[in-house]
């Protein structure tokens, strides 16, 4: 293996995982995890099958099969899988109802201010619930909000400084907790307001997407887009706890539900094979917004993310192989235009690519490739990029991804038996330019 890669496999070790069972879709199968070898060579990170993960990923107890999802237990008892970060570990809280349990939150909420920072969709349906689950029985709290405009092309630094404006107005102190309430541009926004204001204050992650509620919320990647590349400003901030209501998925438009699922597919595919079965089975559920389906498919995606981030914090290596697809990706929103097309359309697209371009090295088989296309048309996710997006426009853009090292492009690709992948320099340009020519313009 060449010194730039880093091998991702699945591990024979099996997790007990809790049942999940309803009509609607098939009960879970058991979930792997991948571990760093001891006998990697210098320069390289492969991934054994035969050791157990270092990090330990708790669940506590999920529905039965024979309980109603919206009983009273299931609500007041959420699934929380915890980041393990050493003494910056934080809980992820994962079930329906959890705004209305205002316990959980006040727990992590520092000091008698809070901000909390959300858009111009999400504050009507879910600002002043927010705002009563951090109050409730606390007078001493007092809260501060500021609402931004929706979408990922307001992700940038004008808007940004909308926080910090009212931050300062609001004369918060170092005391400080910033909440983050929306999808993943306003908690990427509101983590690197809170990583920077001060130099840093305490803040919490609230998501209200499926694409944020099983990824961005989770591993403290914050920051803002540039309009030269996606990203390409921010910081490692990690939130004092991550609070995923299940029931403001209810309130998610369609075309939003199908873009979450283009990440949840990207853990089956990169390390968790017998998750993407179950996902092929159950595609259908996750659409139709079935609870049990639903709350299995984040707390699988939520442990998967731990397990990575709890191992490489700030992708030094294995973290980077969460980005399948999203070199490609990335390329697209930035060519196309920020917003045009949602995140996880552009990843699913991009995960096309990654697929085709793996398949061309032969480094996968048919099967797979047939596999991926499959789900993600029946997910409802574009497969081809946009007509408009050339040749050159995805090579410009791809040089400044934040994966180029040494002038570089690495790029994370699926190898070996599907749930196995790499994250490499080490390929035939030739593979990278057939890919480009056969989904764009030359």
């Amino acid at each position: 293996m060449a010194a730039n890669t880093i091998s991702l496999s699945n591990v024979a070790a099996s997790r007990n995982l809790n049942s999940f069972q309803s009509r609607a879709f098939i009960a879970p199968p058991t979930i792997f995890f991948p571990v760093a070898s001891a006998k990697s060579k210098p320069g390289e990170l492969s991934l054994s099958s035969t050791t157990l993960s270092r990090s330990r990923v708790r669940a506590a107890a999920s529905q039965l099969m024979n309980e109603p999802l919206n009983d009273q237990r299931s609500i007041s008892s959420p699934t929380v899988v915890e980041v393990d970060l050493g003494d910056r570990s934080y809980p992820i809280y994962i079930g329906a109802g959890l705004l209305d349990h205002s316990e959980l939150l006040q727990r992590h909420v520092h000091g008698k201010r809070v901000l909390v920072v959300t858009n111009d969709r999400v504050a009507p349906l879910y600002l002043d619930k927010t705002i009563d689950a951090l109050t409730r029985g606390n007078p001493n709290v007092t809260v501060e909000s500021v609402i931004l405009p929706d979408g990922e092309k307001y992700k940038n630094m004008d808007t940004l400084m909308k926080v910090f404006d009212k931050a300062i107005e609001s004369r918060l102190d170092r005391r400080c907790t910033f909440v983050a309430l929306g999808g993943g541009v306003i908690g990427d926004m509101c983590g690197y307001a809170a990583a920077s204001y001060l130099r840093g204050v305490n803040f919490i992650q609230i998501p209200t997407t499926v694409m944020a509620q099983v990824d961005s919320s989770v591993g403290g990647k914050t920051g803002i887009n540039h309009r030269l590349g996606k990203n390409l400003i921010g910081a490692f901030y990690q939130p004092q706890c991550v609070l995923v209501d299940t029931d403001t998925l209810n309130t998610l438009p369609d075309r939003e539900m199908a873009s979450g699922l283009a990440e949840v597919i990207k853990y089956g595919l990169i390390r968790d094979a017998e998750f993407f079965e179950w996902q092929e089975k159950n595609i259908e559920a996750l659409l139709a917004r079935d609870p049990a389906a639903l709350a299995f498919a984040i707390k699988r995606s939520c442990e998967n993310k731990a397990d990575v981030v709890s191992q490489d914090e700030k992708e030094s290596g294995l973290r980077a192989t969460l980005n399948l697809g999203h070199t490609f990706g990335h390329a697209i929103e930035t060519g196309f235009g920020y917003g045009e097309w949602l995140h996880g359309e552009a990843v699913a697209a991009g995960t096309v690519m990654a697929v085709d371009m793996s398949y061309r090295l032969g480094w996968i088989d048919e099967s797979i490739v047939k596999r991926v296309n499959k789900i993600l048309e029946r997910a409802k996710l574009p497969t081809t990029p946009p007509e408009s997006m050339t040749v050159s426009m995805f090579k410009s853009i791809m040089a400044v991804d934040k994966k180029v090292a040494d002038g570089l492009l690495r790029l994370i690709l699926l190898k070996g038996p599907l749930g196995n992948c790499v994250f490499t320099g080490d390929y035939d340009r030739e593979a990278l330019d057939a890919t480009l020519r056969a989904f764009s313009k030359s």
